[in-house]
C-alpha cells in the first residue's frame, strides 16, 4: 500500500470553513502519541525509513498500531510505502524492540481532526512544539498510480484555498529533531 500525502502549514479555522463549503464529512478528533525507534543495524535517517509505535486515544478508547514507513518515492509529496498492524500490548511491543536493540528516538504528540472529502482524508494536525498543519491523504495499491493520486490531492488543496507548492516533505519527527538540534 502506498500512502499519498501532501502536508503544509495552514490556519485551521480557515481550512474548517472551506471544508464546510466542500461538505467535508467530519470523522472525529483523536490524540496520538507516536514513539519512533532507531534501529541497531542501520540509520533510518539515512535510509529515509521509520519504525513507529502509535498510541491513539479517542472517546471510544485506545488503539495501538505498529507502522513501518519506507523511503519517499517522489520529490513532490510525502508518498511512501506504509505497512501497519494493530497490536494488543503497547508496552510489551516496546519491550521487545528494546530487547532487540531498537532505541526510542523521539516522541511526537499531536491532536488530529479528520474529515472525508471524496476518497481523501483531510487532517488538521496540532503538533506539540511545531504548530498547525493540514494533511491531504489517500492510498493506492500500485506505485504507478501515485502520480494520478498526487495530482488529485493537489486539486483538493487548491479547493481548500491552499497552495500545494507550499507542501512540506519533512516529517513531524524530522521537525521535532531539527528543533532539538538548535
Amino acid at each position: 500500500m502506498y500512502e499519498v500525502e501532501i502536508k503544509l502549514r495552514a490556519d485551521h479555522a480557515t481550512v474548517r470553513n472551506r471544508l464546510a463549503d466542500l461538505d467535508g464529512d467530519p470523522l472525529g478528533t483523536v490524540e496520538q502519541v507516536d514513539t519512533y525507534f532507531d534501529a541497531p543495524h542501520r540509520d533510518f535517517g539515512e535510509t529515509d525509513e521509520a519504525l513507529r509505535l502509535r498510541e491513539e486515544r479517542d472517546d471510544e478508547g485506545t488503539l495501538t498500531e505498529l507502522t513501518y514507513k519506507g523511503p519517499l518515492v517522489d520529490a513532490e509529496s510525502k508518498t511512501r510505502e506504509e505497512l501497519e498492524s494493530e497490536v494488543a500490548d503497547h508496552e510489551r511491543v516496546q519491550a521487545i524492540f528494546e530487547s532487540l536493540g531498537f532505541e526510542p528516538a523521539a516522541t511526537v504528540e499531536k491532536e488530529r481532526t479528520r474529515f472525508r472529502v471524496d476518497e481523501f482524508t483531510v487532517t488538521l494536525d496540532s503538533v506539540a512544539t511545531v504548530g498547525e498543519f493540514v494533511e491531504v491523504e489517500t492510498g493506492c495499491e500500485h506505485e504507478a498510480d501515485v502520480p494520478t493520486e498526487r495530482e488529485a490531492a493537489k486539486d483538493l488543496l487548491r479547493s481548500l484555498d491552499l497552495d500545494p507548492e507550499d507542501g512540506i516533505r519533512t516529517s513531524y519527527l524530522g521537525m521535532i529533531l531539527a528543533e532539538q538540534d538548535t
